[in-house]
């Protein structure tokens, strides 16, 4: 999994609340979701557009904490679960509690328990980190803020990749929901700017805070940052129908091989590793690096392969799942073809060392 910090919030009891629709209807869909202001926005964005898709149906979101948004004073790379923001969702899912559940992409492991799929991958909002400065240092960037000028992130990869382009920042977690990080930056001087997905910031309608995007130079992203799945049960063959129509050819084939990567490398909160993906005509490209903890190390590579981008290609759909999606929309030899570019490039980094990096990097998270 590559799990950042997300938005996370210290609810009330209790830790499930159903909110339902207007009017009556022929079926009722229960959506899952996290109680977090930013998932509910998010939950809500594919429950419209299923329900412009099916207006006879009703879609009922069911928001729940999580273990992630209950644990707020531990560096989530410091937790060791890797289910922190989906556990108690699947737990919902499984016991038919729920009938699909709204994710953002980046809290999913790359291998999901039995019974499992994500069932369609909506279109990508920006991937880019943003940064988020201080009021004080407005105008500023980060290459422009003092010396020794603190940033706030709970991110092993962007405190690596930014330490080394950075040097003279320094770094500090900070855990909480969107609106919790925007308020201790405002009224606090403990920092001099926080570092976020700019997607959160977007959806939020909170661009105006947005300081400066980062570009791949700057600072590569998560892996499947950006964009929503929706989680369904393998053999609810109904919902996955129903959900597979969302799915965005170019976001799942981009999403396919970052995930493909993260799986081999076998990577996840512990360890700093960043992806930058794009389609060019028929071609799907795929950088990827490892970096130490502390950026001063680093492996970096790009790959490429041949990808068919029309729906549902000439080979004809697939059911198999790739490293945890089941995209039925799109061509099976597409698919196939972003798995492999994936595994290749993480075995390609693997051949030059990107196993050591990356168990040091492991290891000293755990001492830390």
């Amino acid at each position: 999994m590559s799990c950042e910090t997300r938005a996370t919030e210290a609810d009330p009891e209790p830790d499930l609340e159903v909110h339902k629709g207007n009017g009556k209807s022929a079926k009722t869909i229960r959506v899952g979701t996290r109680k977090s202001q930013l998932a509910r926005t998010q939950t809500s964005i594919v429950a419209d557009q299923l329900k412009e898709l099916h207006p006879e149906t009703e879609f009922e979101i069911v928001a729940m904490s999580t273990l992630g948004d209950k644990i707020l004073d531990t560096a989530l790379s410091k937790i060791g679960e890797k289910s922190l923001f989906t556990k108690e969702l699947e737990m919902a899912l499984e016991n038919n509690e729920v009938d699909l559940v709204v994710h953002s992409l980046k809290d999913l492991p790359t291998t999901l328990p039995p019974g499992f799929t994500i069932g369609a991958i909506c279109k990508r909002e920006t991937p880019f980190d943003a940064v988020v400065l201080h009021p004080r240092n407005a105008g500023k960037s980060l290459a422009t803020l003092p010396d020794k000028s603190v940033v706030g992130t709970s991110s092993l990869r962007r405190a690596a990749q930014l330490k080394r382009r950075f040097p003279h920042l320094e770094f500090k977690d900070i855990r909480g929901n969107l609106n919790t990080r925007l308020k201790k930056l405002d009224e606090k001087e403990d920092y001099s700017a926080i570092v976020l997905a700019a997607a959160g910031l977007r959806r939020m309608g909170w661009q105006s805070r947005i300081s400066q995007v980062l570009e791949p130079e700057d600072c590569m992203y998560a892996v499947g940052q950006g964009a929503l799945a929706v989680e369904v049960r393998v053999n609810d063959h109904e919902v996955l129908d129903m959900v597979s129509v969302l799915s965005h050819v170019d976001t799942v084939l981009r999403c396919i091989a970052e995930r493909s990567f993260l799986k081999q490398l076998e990577g996840g909160c512990s360890v700093p590793v960043a992806v930058h993906s794009i389609i060019k005509g028929n071609q799907l490209y795929l950088t990827g690096a490892v970096y130490s903890l502390d950026g001063s190390e680093s492996l970096k590579d790009t790959m490429q392969t041949g990808v068919c981008t029309e729906p549902q290609g000439e080979d004809g759909a697939d059911d198999t799942q790739h490293v945890g999606v089941t995209a039925k929309t799109v061509s099976r030899g597409a698919l196939a073809g972003a798995d492999r570019l994936g595994s290749d490039l993480a075995n390609l980094l693997l051949s030059k060392g990107a196993g050591q990096i990356l168990t040091i990097a492991r290891q000293l998270n755990d001492a830390r």
